[in-house]
């Protein structure tokens, strides 16, 4: 395969300028276990019930928590851009739980993170395809991947737009971007300092650091910023060589979609929002 150094073991490679495309050739026909489909996706009120429920397991117990999540996000992926034969690319794939996810549905799957701790997060190893690298400026060549994702990484990036433009960039023509990210003014906009975050985010990080002897993990300012729906939106709408297709609360019901075309409101009620662009032709 051109142009690409990936690991065969546990250890993420250290990429320069990539070319993915020769991982179609490891898309494997369609086995006997995907001959039936795993459940289609619905944004269901019984879905975001049981999606909150894992929320509250996250710290107590994450296997269960991020398993549930990646094969949700996958489902709900999959109902954008069919994933069996696809070629995808997690920008902030993390420990794998969602390789494992992606890849039950048939997609190939290729991850990239900036932080080599993160992808070893619960006991877990980096795939064979796994790349470090920063979503900024991206290691991948033009058009190279089906579908560019990520989920909750924005939030972490002093320019996240840069990252979303690259990942607009290294999707082909037909392709698909979806792009999920926390919401500053929502409940869990804080993250482990919520719901403090509202009063200031500098004085969120204060106040736990008082209480709890040490600084939180996502600290304001360094590796938490406050995104925005409006910003996504705007972001959107001036890239001219994709669409916004898609635009949804990530966690919440199919009939509260309308809640994220209402300005002020759908900064605090959405929590989580969803991005969906189809790449025009070049």
């Amino acid at each position: 395969m051109h142009g690409l150094t990936v690991t065969a073991g546990p250890q993420p490679s250290q990429a320069g300028a990539a070319d993915v495309v020769g991982y179609r050739r490891q898309v494997p026909a369609p086995s006997a276990e995907r001959a039936h489909a795993p459940e289609a996706f619905r944004a269901s009120w019984r879905r975001s019930a049981r999606l909150f429920r894992a929320f509250l397991s996250e710290q107590s117990d994450p296997d269960r928590f991020y398993t549930h999540l990646a094969r949700d996000s996958a489902a709900q992926v999959n109902s954008w851009h069919r994933l069996d034969g696809s070629l995808l690319l997690d920008v902030g794939g993390g420990p794998g739980y969602f390789a494992d996810a992606f890849e039950a549905r048939g997609a190939t799957y290729v991850a990239l993170d900036a932080d080599a701790g993160e992808m070893r997060l619960h006991g877990r190893s980096p795939g064979p395809r796994t790349v470090l690298g920063r979503g900024e400026t991206l290691p991948f060549r033009d058009g190279s991947v089906d579908v560019a994702y990520s989920s909750n990484v924005l939030e972490h990036l002093r320019d996240p737009w840069a990252t979303a433009d690259e990942m607009v960039r290294v999707t082909r023509a037909g392709g698909t971007v979806v792009i999920s990210y926390t919401l500053w003014w929502g409940p869990w906009g804080g993250h482990e300092t919520s719901p403090w975050h509202v009063l200031g985010g500098e004085r969120a990080r204060h106040r736990y650091r008082r209480v709890h002897g040490h600084e939180p993990k996502n600290v304001f300012g360094e590796s938490l910023f406050a995104t925005t729906v409006s910003e996504g939106v705007s972001w959107a709408r001036s890239r001219r060589d994709a669409d916004l297709i898609g635009l949804a609360p990530r966690y919440l019901p199919r009939s509260l979609t309308w809640i994220s075309r209402v300005p002020v409101v759908r900064e605090a009620a959405c929590w989580n929002i969803l991005l969906v662009l189809r790449k025009g032709p070049a």
